[in-house]
This record gives structure tokens, sequence and C-alpha cells, in this order.
């Protein structure tokens, strides 16, 4: 088996040599489709059948196409329209919910649904003497109905994607109902299929149309190969055109075509290439069009013409049925049997040259019923002879006659050329993602031609001198970025005009709307990537042999279990090495032949390592595959065997990469891990110790974890730190060192731990007088289960950390002079009256199975972020949270949240209809205490409105918006606080100094006040620093603003408590001073009006909740959430004070009856309207105060002096104020 193997390789290699060298040798395999699909985009791109290709009128018929959508739109597959018809005669349509197949100009409508992104199968049959419609998707049937038609109208027009109408002669596109997605294997047949034939894989061709280009044409983007596409098939039909000549005066002319032809097939076909049968036509002296520039002796006719050196030469076609076993690709089978026709064959004193433009190789369904006995060609594949009546069934196309693994290489060709790129580029904008706009424009620019394909990008920014904030765009700022690709070139081989063409492409500048790409240092280097040898890989699914494939190319392999499915193994161009090597194989549709527990019996050694943890990877993969977790028992296999494969072997950095992704593969489970956790750690460590490498460092990554090692001499240690950042389940774990001591880490980082220079004195040297210093990390706590942390009488303990660690080869480091720095970010935030300790695991602790031990580490700086610890010992570090306090679970914030932005809403509603109110009744402002009110209500809607859109504004990552958008929020919170002050200030002067009191222009100097102080310190704040405006992060907002959300607002703690905590607490003492003087002059008015009425104590409970809200009282409530009852404290602040627009709205319109008299007055009519509409108010002179106030304030000489001094908030002012 494994020479015939290597003889098909050779034949193919040599097939591949012969495409390349002779020209034109395989016109036929050019023009082929499969193996290729049609990319549809838009209804510009239109395929259609070339002028010369008709569908016939046919009683019966089949029609089978490959779909894959990729929106979700009203799609057409195809369209057969009859001449000179608007309606569809046959065609395929569909949305996202529903198939719809239209005949005979009715549509039949299957309630089927096409995922987006996935290939379908869709074939349907139809006979007219049956009256019979089918159809079919992936080989089931779903749909039958029956159609009175007799015939399908010969002659019309065909597009595929798109629907159309013909305008005199031309096919036009419609528009509303194009496919986006892509089109494969469209082929239609004269016959109606049967449920048994499509139930299987076929790619046997049509034989009205064909997927070939020889019967479409198209003005879309060239066809593109698509792995998924390849269809394995043993039956082809090969008809060509020969001219047999004769190369000396023959005596007769007793050579047959048949004899010859066999001869010839007999020569040039590889043994897995079988004859069946031969029809050869009756030789002609006239040769139509046969190109014979194979034989250089012989003069190449145009057109047709008659052969004259002799009368025995002959032209004659030649229909041969062959078989290929093993089976392989219809793409490939086409292309080797082109190029092994295509030269000339001598035989006996004969010439014999075939027409490369007339070779057609197509794949059929079985081989034509003979009518006799006929010979059959075997070049050493044996098969039946062909009776009478004989006809060859399409054996399964990845099953060899040994039903052993098949090695079928996808494509005989050759891979192109190899090209690497590097440039470098400016860009200018703000888009938010850049790398995709750069990658798209190098693939656009580089693949429109069809012939190209782009690889292996990478794109990395290039950052200067200065450093910037990562969350912030700067968009006035060229940002640099350096970018590295390989090319491959199919069609092309002169690296010259290659080289060209790529410069040309690339050296044009992009501009999309405000984005502009600019490339620069352009430098294209021509490689020549070695091809993947052969190899032989055990693994649990079988043993395979993988031959000699080119770079980019996909080796495909039947499985071993089942045999109906596929393996493929990636033969891929590495960029940093520009050499082509294996990639691990795809073996997702087989299934393993071996199992977890047997790997009990396999013995672990020096030279098997690798293997066994390759099985055992794939082994855990396909078990995670079909279950969420391990057993115990297979987990505690897997642990002891990799245990003993790190005891036994000698660790490469290779396999502790595999082995560090087969513990993350577990972590990511949902497997119960503590009875394995130490276990894990220890081999871990141990690993990291014995590993084998000739760096100077190594490190191992996985999602969730990372292992560095790294070799140091004693005498030259000078301190060593590690971090790490880029935590995700999706990422490996970017990982940091730095060969000197570091105090204050990146705040970048998740974890970091720095050792000092004073570990000088443990460093014993190993081997090359270095010595390993290992640091490992873990991103879950799967392996640090203490019942400190999980059980439930100890829930108020929480690690809220990652897990760092370091370690020192063959030594046990403690008593440190000089600590070890440990900072680790926290996962959740610190609340303030958290208690956060610094922790190591003790292996010792609960019998053996480890805990959270504090001893020798104390907590040195403590932020809600990051904690750093000073721990005088290696080993496992974490961060643990004490919340035996009262702590806002995560539940209660979000209430918080939602109280906040819906109060916010409500309040921002009612201060609109307040101002409007105010603005639009003249008479409603005509005192100053409603003008104050205005400015007031002015304020807290900004504040409102900032306050609802700056997560939304934030969410854009735009520097200068999130600059305007803190500043402008920060304007108005002090604005609003301003106001409030200048209510109790006008409160004070209205009723408390009533005499001698006169202030010229009174409402403009509040103005000036209540706009102006704001603006100057939130001035001075971005003339000093700008930057102290900007987005604080999630963890950062849920702290300060219970939400989880990026938030623009002030980042700097000190202009936070001097410009708003400084600034808001003097307004709340301001304000509360003069509420309780206020209470005092309420109080003594009370006692002096006796005859108060038995509404009094309503009035005043009014007028104190007046006051309250146009004072802003209720923000004192920040001051004192704290202790027991903040939770409660701060459920009150929400809601007080996200409604105190509601409030203004509630007590100074709703409630007052002037206010209502005015919306009666011009809103309502009928008996609503007021009857006495003379005159709004009246004013009256109140007790020996002269306080002017509203006439709804004065009911009666008994109504309460608090109902006055209420509505004087809000109503007129002063006698002694007014000339302002």
């Amino acid at each position: 088996m494994n020479s015939v193997r290597s003889l098909f390789s050779l034949i193919v290699c040599l097939c591949v040599l012969l495409s390349v060298c002779v020209p034109d040798s395989s016109a036929s395999a050019s023009s082929s489709l499969w193996g290729k699909k049609i990319t549809i985009r838009d209804n510009k791109c239109v395929w259609q059948l070339q002028p010369g290709t008709v569908v016939p009128a046919l009683q019966e018929l089949s029609v089978c196409v490959l779909l894959r959508i990729t929106a979700r739109i009203l799609w057409t597959g195809f369209v057969y329209k009859a001449p000179a018809k608007s309606e569809i005669e046959l065609g395929l349509q569909g949305t996202d919910e529903h198939l719809d197949v239209l005949l005979f100009e009715t549509r039949h409508r299957l309630e089927t649904k096409l995922n987006l992104s996935q290939w379908y199968s869709v074939c349907l049959t139809w006979s007219g003497q049956a009256q019979r419609l089918q159809v079919y998707i992936n080989g089931s049937i779903h749909y039958n109905a029956t159609v009175d038609r007799q015939q399908l109208a010969p002659g019309g027009t065909l597009t595929l994607g798109v629907s159309h109408f013909a305008d005199s002669g031309i096919v036009k596109p419609e528009s509303g109902n194009n496919l986006i997605g892509e089109i494969g294997r469209f082929r239609m047949w004269d016959r109606e299929w049967s449920a048994e034939e499509l139930s299987g894989p076929s790619c046997a061709d049509g034989d009205v149309l064909r997927w070939d280009m020889k019967q479409w044409k198209h003005d879309c983007r060239p066809p593109e190969p698509d792995h998924a596409l390849h269809c394995a098939w043993p039956l082809y039909k090969i008809t060509v055109w020969t001219v047999l000549r004769h190369t000396t005066a023959p005596d007769n002319c007793s050579a047959s075509p048949e004899e010859v032809t066999r001869s010839w097939l007999q020569s040039v076909f590889p043994p897995s290439i079988s004859v069946h049968h031969i029809i050869v036509s009756s030789p002609s002296p006239a040769c139509h069009g046969v190109n014979n520039s194979a034989a250089p002796h012989v003069q190449q006719p145009q057109t047709s013409q008659t052969l004259s050196n002799s009368s025995c030469d002959k032209c004659f076609w030649s229909d041969v049925y062959v078989k290929v076993d093993p089976a392989a690709s219809v793409e490939a089978v086409q292309a080797n049997i082109a190029a092994l026709l295509n030269p000339s064959f001598s035989y006996n004193f004969l010439n014999l040259t075939s027409d490369p433009d007339s070779i057609s190789v197509l794949p059929v369904e079985s081989f034509p019923a003979a009518t006799e006995a006929t010979p059959t060609v075997s070049t050493g594949v044996t098969t039946p002879e062909a009776g009478p009546t004989q006809s060859l069934p399409a054996s399964h196309p990845n099953i060899s006659t040994t039903d052993e693994p098949l090695d079928l290489n996808e494509t005989a060709y050759g891979p192109g050329t190899f090209f690497r790129v590097n440039m470098n580029l400016s860009m200018s904008g703000s888009p938010t993602k850049p790398k995709d706009i750069i990658e798209n424009w190098v693939k656009q620019q580089l693949e429109a031609n069809g012939t190209m394909t782009v690889l292996n990008v990478v794109i990395k920014r290039k950052y200067g001198r200065q450093k910037y904030d990562a969350h912030m765009i700067f968009p006035d700022q060229q940002k640099q970025y350096y970018c590295n690709f390989h090319v491959q070139e199919y069609k092309m081989s002169n690296v010259t005009e290659i080289k060209m063409l790529i410069n040309a492409a690339l050296t044009s500048n992009h501009e999309n709307d405000s984005i502009a790409v600019q490339p620069t240092d352009l430098v294209i280097k021509h490689i020549e990537p070695e091809n993947c040898l052969e190899e032989t890989t055990p693994t649990i699914y079988g043993e395979y042999i993988w031959p000699e494939t080119f770079p980019q190319e996909i080796q495909m392999m039947g499985c071993v279990k089942p045999t109906s499915e596929r393996a493929s193994r990636l033969c891929k161009l590495d960029i940093k090495t520009d050499t082509a090597s294996w990639t691990r194989p795809n073996m997702m549709s087989c299934l393993p032949t071996k199992t977890i527990p047997g790997l009990r019996n396999i013995t672990v050694t020096i030279g098997n390592a690798a293997e066994v943890v390759d099985m055992i990877r794939d082994l855990v993969d396909a078990q995670l595959g079909s279950h969420e977790e391990l057993s115990a028992s297979d987990l505690d296999t897997v642990v002891h065997k990799l245990d003993e494969v790190v005891t036994v072997s000698i660790i490469t950095p290779d396999i502790g990469a595999d082995i560090v992704d087969i513990i993350a593969d577990i972590l990511q489970s949902k497997t119960y891990m503590t009875p394995v956790a130490n276990s894990i750690l220890n081999m871990t460590e141990e690993m990291g110790n014995n590993m084998d490498f000739h760096d100077e460092s190594v490190n191992v990554t996985a999602p969730f974890l990372a292992v560095s090692m790294i070799n140091v001499y004693p005498d030259e240690f000078k301190g060593l730190t590690f971090g790490v950042s880029s935590i995700s389940s999706n990422l490996n774990p970017q990982i940091f060192l730095d060969q000197n001591f570091v105090s204050d880490p990146s705040p970048d980082n998740v974890a970091t731990i720095s050792l000092p220079s004073a570990l000088h004195d443990h460093l014993l040297p190993g081997r090359s007088n270095t010595t390993r210093v290992q640091f490992s990390f873990y991103g879950t706590q799967e392996l640090f289960q203490d019942p400190l942390t999980t059980n439930a009488t100890h829930s108020s303990w929480t690690l809220n950390s990652h897990i760092v660690s370091a370690s020192i080869n063959n030594s046990y480091v403690s008593n440190l002079k000089d600590p070890v720095v440990v900072t680790l970010k926290h996962q959740t935030p610190k609340q303030p009256e958290d208690k956060v300790y610094c922790m190591f695991w003790d292996f010792q602790r609960n019998g053996g199975k480890g805990g959270w031990n504090s001893r020798g580490c104390v907590t040195s700086s403590i932020s809600p972020n990051r904690t750093s610890c000073l721990c005088d010992h290696l080993t496992h570090f974490a961060v643990l949270l004490d919340v035996s306090r009262t702590h806002i679970s995560p539940a209660d914030s979000q209430i918080l949240t939602v109280i906040s932005y819906l109060g916010c809403g409500i309040s921002s509603i009612f201060l609109g209809v307040t101002l409007l109110t105010y603005l639009a009744f003249e008479k409603l402002r005509r005192d100053y205490p409603s003008k104050i009110l205005i400015n007031l209500s002015a304020s807290l809607l900004g504040l409102c409105m900032l306050f609802l859109l700056d997560s939304w504004l934030s969410s854009f990552s735009n520097y200068g918006l999130c600059i305007a958008t803190a500043a402008t929020l920060h304007y108005f919170l002090l604005a609003s606080f301003t106001w409030m002050g200048l209510e109790a200030v006008n409160m004070y002067l209205a009723l408390v100094k009533v005499f001698n009191i006169y202030v010229p222009s009174y409402i403009l100097k509040f103005c000036a006040v209540g706009w102006g102080v704001p603006l100057v310190i939130v001035g001075l704040v971005l003339a000093i620093d700008k930057d102290v405006y900007g987005s604080i992060s999630p963890e950062e907002a849920a702290v300060a603003l219970q939400s989880t959300e990026p938030f623009c607002w002030l980042q700097n703690d000190v202009c936070f408590y001097v410009t708003v905590v400084a600034f808001v607490l003097l307004i709340l003492l301001c304000n509360i001073s003069v509420f309780i003087v206020v209470l005092v002059q309420i109080r003594q008015m009370r006692v002096s009006k006796r005859s108060a009425n038995s509404r009094s104590s309503l009035h005043d409970l009014r007028a104190v909740a007046s006051l309250t809200v146009l004072l802003g009282l209720t923000w004192a409530l920040a001051f004192f959430s704290f202790g027991p009852a903040r939770l409660a404290l701060l459920y009150l602040f929400s809601i007080f004070n996200s409604l105190q627009g509601f409030f203004v709205f509630l007590f100074h319109c709703l409630m007052k009856e002037n206010v209502r008299k005015q919306w009666r007055l011009h809103l309502c009519c009928g008996r609503f309207r007021p009857k006495d509409c003379s005159d709004w108010s009246h004013t009256v002179t109140a007790g020996k105060k002269n306080i002017l106030v509203n006439s709804d304030s004065v009911a009666s000489n008994s109504t309460s002096t608090v109902r006055k001094v209420s509505d004087s908030s809000t109503g007129s002012a002063p006698k002694h104020h007014q000339g302002a």
C-alpha cells in the first residue's frame, strides 16, 4: 500500500510539473469551477449562461445547488425565465424564515429556515409524467407537491444569485432580492433523480448545465477556491479530440484508433486511474482546430482543415470512462488528467496528439451500460469486466478498497509564488478598529484580481515617546503602525512583475470618510518555503500518514472512525520564520479510537513523552467537547499521567505549552478540581524547574494561565519583576519581565511580583552557573478553594484578585530582610468600609488540602482598585476581601443605578414643564423669587440631562468629547448648588433682613454669581490641567456612582474634593443655617398669630418640605452614608436627589394656586376656565415685616404665617428689593 501511495504521489508531482511547464495544458481544468465558489454581494454581480448554452425542452429535470447565506434578507438562489416572459419558469428564493421554490409561475413555500454562514445543498426534482415536484435539503426530502405541467420551456435565460429581466435580448438584474452570500456546484440534469440517489454524497456534473466556466459568464469577482467545497469522486468521463499521424510512409493503415488510444492511456495514466471502456468516433480526415503545438514537426492548424500527409492520418474524438481509486477531489483529477493527456504520444511510427482545448473531464454518476463486452484497460488496479449490462456504481469517495485511511492530496497543482511584505503606515482620524481597517485595505488592494491571497497579517501600533491614555483617541494625531504579511500569487510566476504589482497596489493612499491611511517604507521579499514533509502521527483517532504537502495547502484524509468523515491538516506558512510547518490535525469530524481510562496502560518514556501529551490533550478535548466536565476518575488519570510525564521525561517548551493548555482547558470546564489542586500546583512548579531551554527565558501561556522561567546569574542579580495583563477567556495573558526591582508597576497589570536584590543570597548556581527563577500566574480560583472563602459560615471573605507566585529552583525562601512586593488588581472595587488582607497559599492547611494564610505578609498600600503586599517569603499570593461590614451587593448597586437614571429622567421632564410654565406666562415671573426659581430649574435640568447622557457620550471613547462632557457636568453641578445657595440668600434677605436694605440690579447680580462662579471654577480647572477630566473606568464608576458603565467625570481626587466636596459642603452649611433661622422665625410668627386654623400643621409641613427642596438639604445625606445605615441612606439619597426636579414642580407649580389658575386660564375651556380672569393676583402687606406675597398665599386673616413664608420663596419680592 505504501509503495502504491508513493508511486501515486510521484506521478502527481510529475503531473504538476507538466501542467506548469506545458502551455495551455489544462484548458478543461482551468475552466472548471469544481472546488470553487462564487461570491455575490450586490445585484450588480450577474452570473448568466453563455450565449451558446441553451436549456432544452425538458419533460423532467433535477437541479442541485450549494448555498451559503450571509445576510438575513430576501434572497434569490437562481431564476430561469422562458423567452419573452416576465414570470419565473423555475427558481429558488427565500428569506430568513422560509424557502420558496418557483415552478411554472407558481410559488411553493417551505417553512424551512437556512442558518447564516452555513452551506446547504438544495435539490429540486420534477417529472411531467408523474406530475411531481420534490425538494431536498442536505439529502433529506422536505417538500412534495403535484404540478400539472408537461414541459419546461426551452431557450430561456438563467441567472445565479439574482432575479432578472430581458431587455432586447440583454439580461439585466432586478433589485431588491439579490443574494448576499455564496453559491457552489450549480448543476442541471434532464431526468428526475430519486430520493435514494440524492440521499448520499454525489459529485456528478450535470448533463444539461455543468459547473464549468465554458457554460457561464459573469461581471463579478473571479470564483474563489474553498476547501469546504472539495468533493472526492471516482467516476469520470473524458472527451478529447486527437489527431493520428504516421511519421513514415505506411504500407497499410491497419492501426485502429481504439488500439492506439488504449496504448496511449495505458502509458500515461498512473496505477490509480483505470479505464472502464472507450468509445471512439469514426476517423475523419478533417481536424477541427486541433492544436499540434506539442508536435513541432506538425503544421498547427488554425481552423478546420484536411490532413494531406497521408491517407492514413486521421482525426477522431474519444469518450473514455475511467475510475480513480482512491477517489480524489474533482478539480484535482481534472487538472491531473488534462496534464497527462497533453503531451504527444508515439506508437509504432505513429504520432498521436490531443487538442488541449477539447479535453473535457466530467464526473459522472455511473458508467453507461454497454451493449457488448468492451475491453478494459487496467494499469495496475483490477476492475471487473464490463458485461453486457454492467454499470459501476460510485463507491464512497473517502474509502479505499482496504478500508484504510486515504492520503488524498486535495490539490495536485503547485502552490504559487510567496512573498513577505513589511511596511509602515500612518493613519489619521478616529476609527474604532484601526487594525481591521488596515487589514481590509490590504486585502482589497491585493485580492481584487482574484489571483493573490493575503496571509498571516500582523499589525502592531508604534508608540512614540509620549504615552497617552489607552482609552482615549486623539483625533488630530497621526498614529503609526507597522504591518507584516505574506502574499501568495497563484497564476503569475515572474517574481519581478509580481513585486511591481504589489508595490503599485500598496503605495497608493487610502481615504474613507474621515479616515486616511498612508503607507511608507514598503519592503517586498520573495520567499521560497519548503514543503511540509511526510509525517506519521499516532493519535487517539488512529495513526495517520500525512504526505508531503505544499505550503498553505490543506491535506485531507479519511477518518479511521467513522470512515465517512474526513480529517484535515494545514501546512501553514509561519509569519515569523517564513517557513512552512504542519499545524495540529483537525480531527473534529473523527471519533476517538482510544479513551482516557486507556491511558493507564501507556508507559511514559523519554522518547514518547510528546506523543503521550498530545494523546492526553486530544482525549481531554474530545471529552470536554461532548461533556461539560471530566469525571473524578478521568481527572485523576489525566493528572497522574501528566505528573508521570513531568517526572520521567525531558520537558521541552513545546511539551510544557501542551501541558499548560491541557490544565487551562480543564480549568475552564465545570470539572471539580479541589482533590487534585495541590498536585497540579506542584506539577506546574516541577515542570518549570525541569524545563530544558537554551534561551535566557521562556514564557508559556494559555487562557487564564501563564508560566515564566528565567535563568539568572547570581552574581549579576539586581532584582526581577514579573507582570501580567490582558486577562480574558479567549486570550492568553501578556507577560512582562524586567531584570530590575520595580516597586511601582504599570497600572495596566492585573498582577505584578517584584523580587528584591537581597534575594541574591538564596540563588544557588545550577547548570551553566545559572539559577532558575519561576513565576506562575493563575487567572482562575478553581485551584485555590479554601473553606474560608467557600463555606457559608465564612461568606464574608472573598478572593478578590488573581493569584501570582514566584519560586527559586532547589531553594526555600523565607525571612527576607527586603520584602517581596506583590501588587494585585482587585476583581471587585474595594468599598470604603471593606478590609483587605494579603494572603499566601499554605499547602499544609485544612489537612493538606491547602488554605489561605496571612503570616509573613503585610498590606502596604490600598486603593479601590489595587493592593500592594510586602511578604518575606516566596509562594502563591492573593488578596482576600473581608466584606463583613455593610456592603453594597451587585443587586443593590444595580437598583440604585436604575433609581438614579429613572429619577433624573422624571425630573428632566417636570423641570422642563416648570421652565415652560414660568417662561410662557409672563405674570408668573414678575417677582424675584420666581426668576431665581427659573434659574435653579435651568441648572438642575442641565445637571439631569448631562447625567443621563454621560455614559452614552463616554462610549464614543473620544478624548475631546469626554473632557467637554465632564466639564459641562461639573459646571451644572456647581451651578445648581450656587443657585440653591442664592435661594437661601434671597430668603434670608426677605424674611430676616427686611429693613434699610436696597440692592440695585438685584437679579442681574444674582445671575452673575449663579452662572459666573461655577464658570470661573471650571475654567480654572481646565486652564491648570484639563486632563483631570476624563473617563473613569467601570470599576471606579462602580465605587463612585454605583454604576458599571464608563463615565466622563473628574479623575483627580484632589480636584474632586476641592471643587466639588468642599464647595457643596460650604453651600449646604450656609443653607442649613438659613433653614434653621427660617424655622425659628416661623415659630416666632406662629406664637404671635394664635388665630391659626386647624390646617396650620399641614401648611407648616408643606413649607418645610418646600424649603428643603429649594435649599437642596437632601444632598447632605451623602455625608452620613456610612456605618450600618449606609445602604438605607444611599437609597434615600438616590430617591430624593434624583427626584429634586419633580419636587420643584410639585411644590412650586402643581401646588401653587396662581400657577394652576394660569393653566386653567390659558389651557382650559368650558366649566374648567375660571370666571374671574381680570387679574391673577393681589398684593397685600403681611404683618410688621411688610412681606409681599401672592394672593394665593393669603386666603384670609386666619391664614397661617408659615404658608406666607413658604410662598414668599416663590412669590413677590419685598418692596425694599425693588428697583433692580
